[in-house]
């Protein structure tokens, strides 16, 4: 009998002793560190500033690009067959208001095709390819910011990292042997977030510059398409 309330005792005691135990481990628990994007940001330095331009130039080039391209990629089924009635006809002049109403870049070609009706065909097909090649250089405008920023941001990166050794080394140095790791961390800090954000914002520059170069395929695929039609169009025997 007295074993068990010797036991009961010590169990009191223990249960008594378990909240100061708890608070004591609470308060030697580190608290949690929280640092959202743009402090981050900040610690990368000022090279941060032109990765972060060239990431919103190229988001901007890039918005701009897809909905140019976009436009120019919708297609009238109707076009050329309208196209064709309208020269075996003889209506030139409602071809060519077909074509400018149209305004897309191989209505421009065949607008221009259409324009030199009566001179040899070689002359007819070069004019459409001299357009051709002005109408692809008006869609890839900007593409030189998308590509610039998808090489020029990953160096930019990586001489982030190493001016932000160079500055933590400076650091250790100055300190001699009162070394600490919050001494390094600022330059630690350059040296990681640069070379992250750098990266990332190459990739993303990267992706966007295939994703463009892609459509421009697809839409030089049409022109293409639409001029070789054409040109059979012209060769085909009259009743």
């Amino acid at each position: 009998m007295s074993l068990l309330l010797t036991i009961q005792d010590v169990s009191a005691q223990v249960s008594d002793a378990m909240p100061d135990l708890t608070s004591a481990v609470s308060a030697v628990q580190p608290t949690e560190a929280h640092i959202n994007a743009f402090e981050l940001a900040v610690k990368g330095g000022w090279i941060m500033i032109p990765i972060v331009l060239l990431l919103f130039i190229s988001i901007a080039v890039f918005i701009e690009r897809v909905l140019v391209l976009k436009k120019a990629e919708k297609e009238d089924q109707s076009f050329m067959h309208r196209i064709k009635d309208y020269i075996h006809e003889g209506k030139i002049s409602s071809a060519i208001n077909l074509c400018k109403s149209t305004n897309t870049p191989y209505s421009r070609m065949i607008e221009k095709g259409i324009s030199r009706l009566g001179r040899p065909m070689n002359d007819i097909q070069v004019a459409i390819e001299n357009v051709g090649n002005i109408e692809v250089a008006k869609l890839e405008k900007g593409f030189t910011w998308v590509a610039t920023t998808a090489g020029i941001a990953p160096m930019l990166g990586f001489l982030g990292t190493v001016t932000g050794m160079v500055r933590a080394f400076f650091d250790m140095a100055n300190a001699g042997t009162n070394v600490d790791i919050t001494l390094l961390s600022s330059g630690i800090y350059e040296a990681l977030v640069t070379t992250v954000a750098g990266l990332i914002v190459g990739i993303i520059a990267l992706f966007g510059y295939n994703y463009l170069a892609s459509m421009v395929n697809g839409v030089v695929n049409k022109m293409e398409a639409r001029s070789m039609e054409f040109m059979d169009l012209l060769n085909e025997p009259t009743n």
